[in-house]
């Protein structure tokens, strides 16, 4: 891999695995836009502990809280801390479900398509703009419920079909159900922590037994991801605080129309293997 795909993957993953557009379809288009060597799941799983490091260290906070949680989880105390703890991993169960289902099909490895990521991009872009522009502003994270924690997380599972943005949709899922907009961001990038991480070590793991290897270049674009990734959780949890999510909804819909366009012009970009 070179050095100028370590840098184009870095900073794709480290910018879009929290704005709302999805990073796992654009880290998919990549190879078909560049006609580089597709990068890999393997790639895409580095990358992603670089953006879970970035969670860790920019909430460090509501980390230290999730740890005291669980031990008041396994001491049955009802606390705010094990509550959050409770709501997280309520909210990680059907994405845990939906990927072993898929994996355990194959169809995981069927559906790296850039029509499907031109379709979820308008769609679940449209589904965003519903649910921040209706949606009431008057719930916080301490306000959760189990209910809403498993709404979200069922909502997670669908970001499991590329072009659908993990972020974007725990967001909307969020708003709809009332919660104002930080604290939506707040609760998706949590919830990241297990799913994200469960899912990289998984891959990564399979990877290592059958004899792969990870590569110097690889694990520098984990490293860059995770300084890209901070700057930009950074950047995003102000921007909310004082806009909306329209224009991330123009981005994807413009995207999901440019590609649409080009797929139906000819340009091979039906199937990136």
């Amino acid at each position: 891999m070179s050095i100028e795909q370590v840098i184009v993957l870095a900073l794709i993953q480290g910018t879009t695995e929290f704005l709302p557009i999805s990073s796992s379809g654009h880290l998919i288009l990549v190879p078909t836009l560049t006609g580089w060597p597709d990068q890999g799941v393997v790639t895409d799983m580095v990358t992603n502990l670089g953006t879970l490091a970035a969670v860790i260290i920019y909430f460090w906070r509501d980390v230290v809280a999730m740890m005291w949680g669980m031990i008041d989880v396994f001491k049955r105390r009802t606390t705010h801390n094990s509550l959050l703890t409770f709501h997280v991993l309520i909210g990680t169960i059907p994405i845990v479900i939906v990927g072993l289902l898929l994996k355990l099909s194959h169809l995981d490895e069927h559906i790296r398509s850039a029509t499907l990521v031109a379709v979820n991009a308008i769609l679940f872009g449209l589904l965003l703009y519903a649910a921040d522009a209706y949606g009431l502003m008057r719930r916080v994270v301490t306000d959760m419920d189990w209910k809403s924690a498993l709404i979200i997380g069922v909502a997670q599972a669908f970001s499991l079909s590329p072009g659908t943005s993990r972020s974007g949709v725990t967001m909307t899922a969020a708003r709809g159900l009332g919660f104002v907009r930080p604290e939506a961001a707040r609760f998706s990038f949590l919830l990241s922590i297990p799913a994200n991480g469960a899912a990289s070590l998984l891959v990564i793991g399979d990877a290592l037994k059958s004899g792969q290897s990870i590569s110097g270049p690889v694990i520098l674009t984990g490293f860059l991801t995770f300084f890209i990734a901070l700057g930009t959780i950074t950047v995003l949890m102000q921007l909310v605080r004082h806009m909306s999510f329209l224009p991330f909804v123009i981005y994807r819909v413009i995207l999901g129309g440019a590609l649409l366009g080009l797929i139906y012009s000819g340009m091979p970009l039906g199937a990136v293997n």
